[in-house]
């Protein structure tokens, strides 16, 4: 515990990989070295609507210690899951089936993470994605992430919404409105900027409200919704599109959050991946010293 003399006010960042900004083709450990050799403090698992990666919540022991050994020999953390499959399978779905399989994915997401040492789950801010939405798909959606706190409760696991690229959880604001009525410590928010932006919200009035569940950020450039532009939420170059990162570094400074980022990024299969990551780094790590961040 430091004493009066030694408080420091130090604002180093803990910067991240997502998964799927590297090239699929790499085994694990050659991913989370990929990781390390860029610099990136740790890298977040996806589990998506892709049968293969959602193979990987039924891994036998052996293929869970062939993870964590590949995870220490690395050096590179691994403390977040995106589990982005519920888009495919979500807990509003009028099918009782889809919504059966919601709860599984829910359940095994939370023994993997258990035995990987992760420690948080993000998971996308749909009520449903292929259905229409209504308000029985809302209070379907509700039930599930209730049902679903309480079972993260009991695995000391945090569970983390992500304000999305459709207008049901679209804002800081609106998940406010769910963790009113989940009111449990082990629900949080997991704020992109890029979709924050788009939406035309007030990204630092946004952040302000959120601040004391705000587990941790998404760094992804966006173009905006306009009346004439339905936006774009991915494949954005950075710097090319409308979110304003150094006047959100300065009010996450401001508020003095201590949590992690994120650099979330698409892989293309293309000979520059890698480059494109090291560039990206480099990018925001100057956007963020602009905002008054040591990297």
């Amino acid at each position: 515990m430091p004493n009066d003399d030694t408080v420091t006010t130090d604002k180093r960042i803990c910067l991240g990989i997502y998964e799927k900004a590297l090239p699929p083709q790499l085994d694990w450990p050659q991913r989370l070295d990929t990781a390390r050799d860029l610099g990136f403090d740790f890298l977040e698992i996806s589990i998506d609507e892709q049968p293969e990666r959602q193979r990987r919540l039924d891994w036998d022991r052996r293929e869970r210690l062939a993870f964590t050994q590949a995870k220490l020999d690395s050096g590179v953390a691994v403390p977040s899951m995106c589990l982005s499959a519920h888009r495919r399978f979500p807990f509003g779905s009028r099918d009782g089936i889809i919504r059966q399989r919601a709860y599984q994915l829910m359940e095994k997401a939370l023994a993997l993470a258990v035995d990987l040492g992760i420690r948080n789950i993000q998971l996308a801010g749909y009520d449903v994605y292929y259905e229409p939405s209504d308000r029985h798909t809302r209070a379907r959606f509700i039930e599930g992430i209730h049902w679903s706190v309480e079972q993260a409760a009991k695995a000391q696991v945090m569970l983390s919404i992500e304000i999305m690229d459709t207008t049901f959880i679209n804002s800081i604001s609106k998940w406010l409105e769910f963790e009113a009525l989940i009111q449990n410590p082990w629900f949080t928010v997991y704020p992109d900027l890029g979709n924050l932006s788009a939406w035309g919200n007030n990204v630092a009035g946004e952040l302000t409200k959120g601040i004391h569940k705000i587990t941790a950020i998404h760094l992804k450039d966006t173009s905006p919704v306009t009346p004439d532009s339905p936006g774009k939420f991915r494949d954005v170059p950075f710097g090319d599109g409308c979110v304003d990162f150094v006047n959100a570094f300065e009010t996450l400074r401001e508020l003095d959050y201590r949590g992690p980022y994120l650099l979330e990024m698409w892989a293309r299969g293309k000979a520059d991946d890698i480059d494109r990551v090291r560039y990206a780094k480099t990018w925001l790590e100057q956007q963020m010293r602009l905002g008054g961040w040591v990297c």
